[in-house]
C-alpha cells in the first residue's frame, strides 16, 4: 500500500492551467462521440484511470479510437456488441451511464468494476431503467455489478426522481434519445447540467424548465464533437482550499469550467470568507474561465443547500471547515455514504485523528473549527479522502495511507502538490 507524506507549508503563489482536465465532461464525450455521426475531436481529455476505462468501453464497443497524445478522435460506426466485460474501474459515473446508453443498444453486454464499485447502488439507475422496458439486471436484483443488460425497445417515460443526481438524469436521458416518444424527467433540486448543455450542442433537442426536462427520440444522428475539455472544477477546489487555509498564499487556475452547477464549493468558501474572483473567457460548450483564490481568515458555515452540485467536493470543505472560526455544519448529504467510501464516516474519523471535533448524524455532520494536527490517516481506496488530507498537510503536515486511487482522476495531483510544499512518497 502507497502512502504519501506532506511537509507544513509557510506559503505558495502557484498559477497553473495544469488541473486535471474535467472527469464528468470527459467521460460524457467518449460515451457521446458513439452516438454521433463522422469524427469527433477531443483536445485535453482526461487520461486518468476511470475515463480511460471509459475510453477503452467505447473501443470495445465497435469506434475506432486514435490517440496522437493531444487529440483524442473517435469515429462510430454504431454500437457494436462486445465480446468483453466492459471494465469501468472504479467510475460509478461510467458504469450508470453506460446502462442508459446501451439499454437500447442491439445486443448483450456485462458492466462490470474494480472490488469498490461492486460495492456501490446501482438501483437508482436499474430501477427507473427497467420500468420504460430495459432488460438489465445484477447481484441482489440488479442493485450490484457485474450488471447485465440485453438492449431492448424503450418506452417514452414521465419520470420523477426520488434524488437529484446527475447520474441518474443522465442515464435516462441518453435512453430517451432511443425511446418512442417525448421524454420528462423531474429532480427535486437542479443537477450537475453538463449532459444537457452537450447533447444540446451535438444536435438533440433538450428543453430544460426549471426542475424539468424533456427530451425527444433522436431523429438523426448527433453532430461530432469538436471540443476542449476544461479543467475540472472538482480537482481545482483542492488548491482553492490549499490556498484558502495557508497564510500569504494564493493560486490562479486557468481554463476551468464555470459552469455555475459546478462551482458551487467556490461559492460556499466564498461565503466562509476565502478572496476568489471568477474571469469568463469561453461559451461554447461549457462557459470556460479563470478562478483566482487569496487565502483569508474563514469563518463557519452551514450548508445544506444545492448538495448535488457540491458532493464531490464536501471532504476538502471540511478541510476548509476544520481550519474555519466556529462550528460548521453539513446537511441533506446522505449520498456521501454511498460515494467511493462513506465518506461521512471517512472525514469524521480522519478529522478526529487530527485533533477536530465533529457530530456524524445521518446525512452530514459537524466540524468545530481548531487547530489540525499531524496524523496519519486512511484514504480507505477513496480518491477524494485522500486529497483532501494531502491538502490538510499544508496546515500541520499530514501522512496519507493508499494514495493509488488519485490516479483515478488526478494523475499530476502530486505534481501541482510539490509546487506547494515538500511531498515524500
Amino acid at each position: 500500500m502507497m502512502r504519501a507524506k506532506v511537509t507544513a507549508s509557510e506559503s505558495f503563489a502557484l498559477v497553473t492551467d495544469a488541473i486535471a482536465p474535467d472527469k464528468s465532461i470527459s467521460h460524457r464525450c467518449a460515451m457521446f462521440a458513439v452516438l454521433a455521426e463522422g469524427e469527433s475531436r477531443i483536445e485535453n481529455f482526461l487520461r486518468a484511470e476511470d475515463t480511460l476505462n471509459t475510453l477503452k468501453i467505447v473501443g470495445h464497443l465497435g469506434a475506432k479510437i486514435t490517440d496522437d497524445g493531444s487529440v483524442i478522435t473517435i469515429q462510430s460506426n454504431g454500437i457494436q456488441e462486445s465480446p468483453e466485460i466492459l471494465d469501468c474501474g472504479n467510475s460509478g459515473t461510467g458504469m450508470r451511464l453506460f446502462c442508459g446508453l446501451l439499454s437500447s443498444a442491439n445486443g448483450h453486454f456485462i458492466l462490470s468494476g474494480d472490488e469498490y464499485l461492486k460495492r456501490r447502488p446501482m438501483k437508482r439507475v436499474t430501477q427507473p431503467l427497467r420500468s420504460i422496458g430495459a432488460q438489465l439486471d445484477g447481484r441482489n436484483n440488479g442493485d450490484l455489478a457485474p450488471l447485465s443488460i440485453r438492449g431492448a425497445s424503450l418506452k417514452a417515460f414521465d419520470y420523477t426522481s426520488p434524488i437529484a443526481s446527475a447520474q441518474v438524469k443522465s442515464a435516462m436521458m441518453l435512453a430517451a434519445l432511443r425511446s418512442d416518444g417525448i421524454c420528462t424527467f423531474r429532480e427535486p433540486e437542479l443537477s450537475r447540467d453538463h449532459t444537457e448543455r452537450m447533447l444540446r450542442g451535438m444536435g438533440a433537442r433538450v428543453e430544460v424548465n426549471g426542475l424539468e426536462t424533456k427530451i425527444w427520440p433522436l431523429e438523426k444522428p448527433l453532430q461530432p464533437l469538436k471540443i476542449r475539455v476544461p479543467a475540472d472544477p472538482s480537482s481545482a477546489f483542492f488548491f482553492a482550499v490549499a490556498a484558502a487555509i495557508t497564510p500569504n498564499s494564493s493560486v490562479v487556475i486557468e481554463g476551468v469550467t464555470l459552469n455555475p452547477t459546478r462551482i458551487e464549493a467556490f461559492k460556499v468558501l466564498e461565503k466562509m470568507g476565502a478572496d476568489i474572483t471568477y474571469t469568463l473567457n469561453d461559451e461554447t460548450y461549457e462557459p470556460v474561465g479563470t478562478i483566482s483564490v487569496k487565502y483569508a481568515p474563514l469563518k463557519a458555515v452551514v450548508v445544506e443547500e444545492n448538495i448535488s452540485w457540491l458532493i464531490d467536493e464536501l471532504p476538502a470543505l471540511s478541510i476548509a471547515m476544520a481550519c474555519a472560526e466556529g462550528k460548521s455544519i453539513i446537511k441533506n448529504a446522505e449520498e456521501l455514504r454511498v460515494k467511493e467510501s462513506d465518506r461521512i464516516k471517512t472525514v469524521v474519523d480522519n478529522l478526529n485523528l487530527c485533533g477536530i471535533e465533529t457530530e456524524e448524524y445521518s446525512d452530514g455532520y459537524a466540524v468545530v473549527g481548531g487547530t489540525l494536527q499531524s496524523a496519519v490517516v486512511n484514504s480507505y481506496g477513496d480518491h477524494r479522502i485522500a486529497m483532501s488530507f494531502l491538502i490538510a498537510g499544508l496546515r500541520c503536515g499530514m501522512e496519507v495511507e493508499d494514495i493509488e486511487c488519485i490516479n483515478t482522476s488526478f494523475p499530476n495531483f502530486f505534481e501541482l502538490l510539490g509546487e506547494c510544499t515538500k511531498v515524500e512518497k
